[in-house]
């Protein structure tokens, strides 16, 4: 499978490819450490992954995978699903990364905007998606369950 390229000059250099049903334990055990009893099942992953309109890359330290970033295209629109980064890695600009390369996955899919969430108390996140020119448009009053916390909805237009 061929390699993906995200253009971000300030990330670290992760190489990026899209992920398959066998990084889905990898990803597991990042949800089960990043976000606890509000993780995505194995179950959840797989169907993810393999949905229609659904696109996911992961970025890899050697063979680990140390983030991942997925994205759906209805037709219109294009909403980031997740975007998550190993502990461990976190603050090397993997993340910046992998929004990039799913802005660049929402303009060849020919997108007219990409919108997501994100929790009101995610000052890391806020930050990474304010600099990459995401708007805030509203909140979504406890949105995360089951810790009733609100997110903010965010949105970038392409076109």
């Amino acid at each position: 499978m061929g390699s993906v390229t995200a253009d971000i000059d300030d990330a670290a250099t992760f190489p990026l490819r899209p992920l398959t049903v066998d990084d889905v334990p990898d990803m597991a055990r990042m949800e089960v450490e990043l976000f606890g009893g509000i993780a995505w099942s194995a179950e959840t992953l797989v169907d993810e992954i393999t949905g229609p309109g659904r696109w996911y890359v992961g970025a890899y330290d050697a063979d680990r995978l140390v983030g991942y970033a997925g994205v759906w295209f209805d037709g219109y629109d294009a909403q980031v699903m997740t975007i998550a980064t190993d502990t461990p890695y976190q603050n090397r600009g993997i993340g910046r990364l992998l929004l990039g390369a799913l802005m660049a996955h929402a303009r060849e899919v020919e997108a007219d905007a990409v919108l997501l969430e994100v929790r009101v108390d995610n000052a890391p996140a806020l930050h990474l998606y304010e600099s990459c020119g995401f708007e805030q448009i509203g909140v979504r009053h406890g949105y995360y369950q089951p810790e009733n916390v609100d997110a903010w909805t965010m949105r970038k237009a392409l076109v």
